[in-house]
């Protein structure tokens, strides 16, 4: 949907730079909002899935979370400072943080908190990788 819709080609390149966008003449304001209505949608029928998933609706029940998601995409190759990322990096950068998860738990010796450590220090290594390469660029 990115890479053939006029809203995902307009969406790449205000993630590049708004200043750029609104002088090339894009409706930054409209597609801003448009991307905040769909992310909000995706986001609230996440929230229904994962309440029909655990049979409860408790607030708190996906607190510590949202590190696992950040590192998923940042592991999949999304830049921290946005304007790169594809989906299917992501969804590899999810298999990995599961097949890291998994070993560890069957692993039977290691504590449930060595994949917490393991995986801030492999974010950590794809975070100084990403400003390695960044400032390369530059």
């Amino acid at each position: 949907m990115l890479q053939y819709t006029r809203l995902g080609r307009t969406t790449y390149a205000i993630g590049g730079g708004e200043q750029s966008g609104m002088l090339m003449g894009l409706p930054t304001a409209r597609t801003k909002v448009l991307v905040y209505v769909i992310s909000g949608f995706c986001s609230g029928l996440a929230g229904v899935l994962f309440s029909f998933y655990t049979l409860s609706g408790y607030a708190l029940s996906a607190v510590g979370t949202e590190m696992d998601a950040i590192a998923a995409v940042v592991i999949g190759g999304t830049l921290l400072t946005g304007g790169y990322g594809f989906v299917l990096g992501s969804a590899l950068g999810v298999l990995v943080l599961g097949l890291i998860q998994t070993v560890i738990s069957f692993e039977g010796t290691l504590s449930s908190w060595w994949t917490k450590i393991f995986i801030g220090a492999l974010l950590l290594v794809f975070i100084i990788l990403q400003k390695v390469l960044t400032s390369r660029r530059t």
